[in-house]
Formats: C-alpha cells, structure tokens, sequence
C-alpha cells in the first residue's frame, strides 16, 4: 500500500480559501465603503438642493415682505388722503351753511320776536331772544317746523320779563340743522 500524505494539500486548500475569504472581505469592505460614500454623497447632494432652494424661498419671502410693508404703507397714505378729502368735501358742502342759517332765520322770524343770540354746535342751533308774546314764540316754532333746512325746535324756557317797562317773554330754544344729503359720486 502506497501512502499519499495529503497534509500539505489540505493546508494549501485552507491557506487558498484563507486567502480567499480574506480577498472577498477586502472586496466587500471596499463595496460597502463605496455605498456608503455613495449613499452620503446622494445624501448630502439632496441636503445641498435643499438649502439652495430654501435659501431663495428666504430671499423671494424677504424680498415680498418688503412689497408687503410697503403696501401697508400705501393702504395708510390712501386711508389718510380718503380722510382729509372727507373733511375737505364736508367743508365744501357745508361752507355756505352759516350764511343759509342766518338768512333762513330772517325768512322764518315773525314779527315783534327778537333775538339776542344762535350759536350753533354741529346740527345743534340754541336760540335765546325776546317776544312779545307767547304766541309769537310758538308762531316761530311752527316756521322752523316748516322750513326746508330747520327741523324739531323744542322750547327750552320761556318766562315773563320787564324791559323798558313793557312785558316781554324771554325764550330760550333748540332746533336742528338740515344737511343736505352727501353725494357718493366717486364710491361705489
């Protein structure tokens, strides 16, 4: 019988499949190096994107809130000129209000009634005078009832007085202002 020693061989295949295990470790550690800088490289790709664009929508906001404050700004400066046009159209229809009071009350006096002062506040007319009687104070009253710019007197006071040795009443009253009516000519 020939006897074949076979431990060399048995050690070579080891040390081969040794090697070989070792190479194939190296290759997969090199693989899995690879994905993973691949994969961080993907990664870090797609965090780049994203801040870039996250950088312009900060830019676009920054650059609309800027339009925005100035809008707020013009909102205001329209407000205010809507305003003092407001006022300046008020003035305009009621400049000449005084001079239509006055003559008002000239048309609607009766005679033997006299009157010591108006003062207007507003819409509000207070009127103190001196009449010869009662009844030429309610004949005053019914004139501001019916004129087309004096409306609702309402007798505060009326009492007897001595002037110049004569009886008088003296008469204090409240009516109110007609406007005319305001014209929305540019408002819709």
């Amino acid at each position: 019988m020939i006897r074949i020693n076979l431990l060399p061989h048995r050690e070579e295949k080891r040390k081969a499949r040794r090697q070989q295990f070792y190479g194939l470790l190296g290759m997969v550690s090199v693989l899995a190096g690879l994905l993973v800088f691949l994969a961080y490289s993907i990664i870090a790709g797609y965090i780049a994107a994203q801040e870039a664009k996250n950088d312009f929508l900060k830019k676009e906001i920054a650059v609309l809130d800027k339009q925005i404050d100035q809008i707020k700004r013009l909102k205001e400066q329209t407000q205010a000129l809507l305003a003092r046009k407001q006022i300046i159209e008020s003035l305009q229809r009621d400049r000449a209000e005084a001079v239509r009071l006055l003559g008002e009350m000239v048309k609607q006096m009766p005679e033997g009634v006299y009157v010591r002062s108006i003062k207007q506040d507003g819409v509000k007319i207070s009127l103190s005078g001196i009449a010869q009687s009662n009844a030429r104070v309610s004949t005053l009253m019914r004139n501001i009832e019916a004129s087309p710019w004096l409306e609702k007197p309402q007798l505060i006071e009326i009492k007897a007085v001595m002037l110049d040795k004569r009886r008088l009443n003296e008469f204090n009253m409240n009516a109110l202002l007609k406007r005319a009516p305001v014209e929305d000519g540019g408002k819709k």
